[in-house]
């Protein structure tokens, strides 16, 4: 197929001065349902259903009830229109969003890359996972832990293409917390509970005193995915050929799979009805994928998480202020349900976590390989970059861990306000680049800008409100 790149093309709108210009084809036919799409959104939803679900969110409610819920559904509102810009430069070039960065400033790809490494160096998700096993069949914390950080490196490594083994196995963990949430509905969660439900609204709050800027930045940061795994939603779709993505080889494994030439940069059409055409229904169709994946399945298990914890433990004296309260709330579920229920608690938390880790130790990898490829190194091939960062991350996962760093809050709260300067950050570039680089037919219009606005002013305030109140209780005593 010929291309064009020259005056006149579509493709002249790119900035050119880093990166060369996109090649001009056409635009790919969707599929017909929504249903052949599915995937990114889930594995967002999987991925995400960790920290926010498992932990924060539940510990909020253990300690002062659901008067915070309500910021879990303010934070997956606008991580979907977040999400949705990065998948709109993705499904129109095929590149990612920090390509996209990186062609206004070659070096802003690099900085999220290392804020999000910075974010997820420390392993809080396989520690947290490591200590529900510990409440099932004892044994340390740490040892545990790095035993999971090698099972996740030859994961990621030997699996012959990698979006499809991360796809299937959180499938499998959405499928499990479904299954435990359907469960704790029917048997676990009180009348009393039900009742008080209203309350989330009725008297919502943000009860700073109690737990402090950063936890609560944490977990409105982490409801559902947070930092650098919203950027990631541009590779994911790519591996699942959503748009101009379809384009763009996949990440394979050295050992096992079928590398395929990659080029450095992506792809644009021009703006022709057929293309547009095209165009709208991929639009859809993405949208619907992660409405109804990605926010419909993560409030629902921010929700029942919450509950739980309200129901078993809020109001308890014995309650400790750290992920004990896991312990705590899966006894009374074993005392409340059955002996079985707090095993099994405890076990689908410890594989849901599991599989957080795994996915992040995946996005991590495969933005940093992405960024080195596009804007460092276009001649090194990305599957390589790729797991050389998966073993990197977990080779210093396995060293924090060594030198005495295991307790999962606190790591936790550290990742979640990285997170959450990110994002105030690269909302403000999707406007840019979503805006001025896309043409007239397909960029970001003004509805979706004031959200995006929204979302800087959301996350910079409450970095700021987080730096003041830790700068204060360093320096303040």
């Amino acid at each position: 197929m010929a291309v064009r790149t020259g005056a006149g093309s579509v493709a002249e709108r790119f900035p050119a001065k880093h990166l060369a210009r996109p090649e001009v084809r056409a635009l790919p036919e969707p599929p017909a349902s929504t249903w052949r799409i599915i995937g990114p959104g889930v594995i967002a939803a999987g991925v995400g259903l960790a920290s926010g679900e498992f932990i924060l969110f539940p510990y909020i409610a253990s300690q002062v009830g659901l008067v915070f819920v309500w910021a879990a559904l303010v934070g997956l509102v606008t991580q979907f229109f977040l999400n949705m810009e990065i998948e709109r430069y993705t499904l129109a070039t095929g590149e990612t969003a920090l390509t996209g960065f990186s062609r206004f400033w070659r070096h802003w790809g690099l900085v999220f890359a290392i804020l999000t490494f910075l974010a997820n160096l420390w392993p809080g998700w396989v520690t947290s996972s490591a200590t529900l096993v510990t409440y099932l069949w004892g044994g340390s914390v740490r040892w545990i832990a790095l035993g999971m950080l090698i099972v996740i490196g030859l994961v990621l490594t030997l699996a012959p293409v990698v979006y499809t083994a991360l796809e299937r196995t959180e499938m499998l963990k959405v499928a499990a917390v479904l299954v435990l949430l359907v469960v704790g509905t029917i048997f676990a969660i009180s009348a009393d509970t039900w009742q008080n439900l209203p309350t989330m609204i009725t008297d919502a709050s943000v009860p700073v005193e109690a737990l402090g800027f950063p936890l609560l930045l944490g977990a409105l940061a982490f409801a559902g995915a947070g930092g650098g795994q919203n950027l990631v939603q541009s590779n994911w779709i790519r591996d699942k050929r959503f748009g101009m993505g379809a384009y763009v080889p996949r990440i394979v494994s050295p050992l096992t799979g079928k590398p395929e030439a990659a080029p450095s940069t992506g792809f644009i059409f021009e703006p022709t009805d057929e293309n547009l055409s095209r165009w709208q229904r991929w639009w859809r169709l993405a949208n619907r994928e992660q409405l109804y994946t990605f926010v419909l399945i993560t409030f629902l298990s921010i929700m029942f998480t919450s509950l739980l914890a309200y129901s078993t433990v809020f109001g308890r004296d014995d309650v400790p202020n750290a992920i004990g309260f896991l312990k705590v709330e899966g006894e009374q579920l074993s005392l409340s349900v059955g002996g079985w229920f707090g095993p099994f608690f405890w076990f689908i938390g410890a594989f849901a976590l599991f599989a957080a880790a795994l996915g992040i130790v995946d996005y991590t990898s495969r933005l940093t390989a992405d960024v080195i490829k596009t804007s460092y190194a276009p001649r090194l091939k990305e599957s390589t970059l790729y797991f050389g960062l998966v073993w990197g991350l977990v080779l210093l996962g396995c060293v924090i861990l060594l030198a005495g760093f295991v307790q999962p809050l606190v790591l936790l709260v550290i990742s979640a306000c990285v997170g959450g300067v990110m994002m105030c950050i690269y909302s403000a570039l999707l406007i840019l680049l979503n805006r001025r680089v896309l043409t007239a037919p397909i960029r970001i219009r003004a509805g979706r800008i004031a959200v995006l606005g929204w979302s800087v002013l959301l996350f910079g305030v409450l970095s700021v409100l987080t730096i003041i109140d830790q700068g204060a209780k360093l320096f303040g005593g």
